[in-house]
């Protein structure tokens, strides 16, 4: 009896574990789904997702659909890979001193702020990374809900740069990023920084001050930036100006995480030195538009900036120059994505660029092409079902009805 009764519990387990990965499987149909930036989209496709992978893609009639499956219907709507937002900061409220927020609280936040706008994967670049670290392992542990985040902790400023704008913000909420004095306390910071678990490193290039824009020297850029590259990280610069651009390239720097619409327009001969360096550039056009909006300019003055901004991103795209999508949210507080579509559009970016910035660019600057940036069969099952198609009309990358991350849905969250 005794022998009986175990083979049942048993049988009732592998029963009972057979149907839980049954039910595991999810099934996308009658969707366009746009596989990548450069094939042409399935007008009625279908994509089966099994254990966190794409275990088939194709036109809906040819494709079975796995008994068991969660099914989502697409009718009339668009799929495309996850969403890469290549320039956020992990420093809003709600996700400063995460070990104190319960794991509703975390996810809510990250919600609002990237996997609502399609993002399932972002590169914090400046933020307090034992924070960081601390979100991402509720995140893969799944506790909390949100994205894949890369992190390049905290940042890098030369003596006297920290910016005044992150002064106040550090003071108000007790928090400390150190300044470097030397090559040598940068290097050995770099290395720390790296064990700990940074995913990339960031230099100020430019730091703004109340007397003007400070300027780290090469000699002191370059040896961070070597650092990094020994241990196959990438390096961001955050720059204000042109001579800011100058130190990046100096200095070996792979992604500039901004246009300078307070400068001059970018000449041919200095956007064919940034793409010979391979540098990868994010726009964050909105940006300039709440930073101009602060002052007390005319619409007119608004306007002539952010077409600067447009003007040098176009320089950019145009020269082939690798574009990756950021926004820098976590600075700013707009987290709607509309306007930097309709920019990236102004600046002559069409819809394939625009995808390729937000899926296959990334995926190939960071190290993530062999499984992430396309809805490729073995490829990771993140996905964005738009209520709308981005191909006629770049806004409907902003309209996001379901975010799928490895499998699982992570915007809106099951009921």
């Amino acid at each position: 009896m005794r022998i009986r009764t175990l083979l049942a519990l048993v049988l009732a387990a592998i029963v009972s574990s057979s149907v839980t990965a049954f039910c595991s499987d999810l099934a996308l149909v009658h969707a366009k789904i746009y596989p990548s930036p450069t094939e042409s989209p399935i007008e009625d496709g279908a994509i089966i997702v099994h254990d966190g992978r794409i275990v088939a893609v194709g036109p809906s009639a040819a494709i079975k659909v796995p008994r068991h499956s969660t099914v989502i219907d697409c009718q009339g709507r668009a799929v495309t890979a996850g969403f890469w937002n290549s320039h956020v900061h992990i420093l809003t409220p709600g996700l400063l001193h995460a070990k104190e927020l319960s794991s509703q609280q975390l996810t809510s936040q990250l919600q609002e702020i990237f996997t609502r706008w399609g993002f399932t994967s972002v590169f914090d670049i400046a933020s307090v990374l034992a924070n960081t670290n601390t979100i991402r392992q509720r995140i893969q542990n799944g506790e909390v809900k949100g994205p894949r985040i890369l992190t390049v902790g905290e940042p890098f400023w030369m003596k006297g740069g920290t910016p005044i704008y992150v002064k106040a913000f550090l003071e108000a909420n007790h928090l400390n990023m150190p300044e470097v004095e030397s090559a040598t306390q940068a290097t050995e910071r770099v290395r720390q920084q790296i064990r700990d678990g940074a995913d990339g490193i960031k230099i100020f290039a430019n730091s703004i001050e109340a007397d003007g824009v400070l300027t780290m020297p090469v000699d002191l850029a370059k040896p961070i930036a070597a650092e990094a590259h020994r241990a196959g990280k990438p390096v961001f610069a955050h720059v204000s100006n042109n001579q800011g651009i100058e130190v990046a390239i100096q200095s070996g720097v792979d992604i500039l995480a901004h246009t300078t619409p307070a400068d001059d327009l970018w000449t041919s001969s200095l956007v064919e030195r940034m793409i010979t360096a391979h540098m990868a550039l994010t726009p964050t056009l909105t940006l300039w538009e709440v930073e101009f909006s602060k002052g007390n300019g005319t619409p007119e003055d608004l306007y002539k900036g952010m077409s600067r901004a447009a003007d040098q991103l176009k320089a950019f795209s145009q020269a082939g120059g690798q574009v990756l999508f950021g926004t820098d949210v976590g600075y700013i507080e707009k987290f709607d994505t509309s306007e930097e579509f309709t920019w990236m559009s102004r600046a002559g970016m069409n819809f394939p660029q625009i995808l390729a910035s937000l899926t296959t660019n990334p995926a190939a600057r960071f190290g993530f092409s062999s499984h992430s940036g396309r809805i490729v069969k073995n490829m990771d099952a993140d996905l964005v079902v738009l209520d709308g198609d981005p191909a006629k009309d770049v806004i409907a990358f902003s309209k996001i009805h379901q975010v799928i991350r490895s499998g699982q849905l992570i915007y809106p969250l099951p009921q």
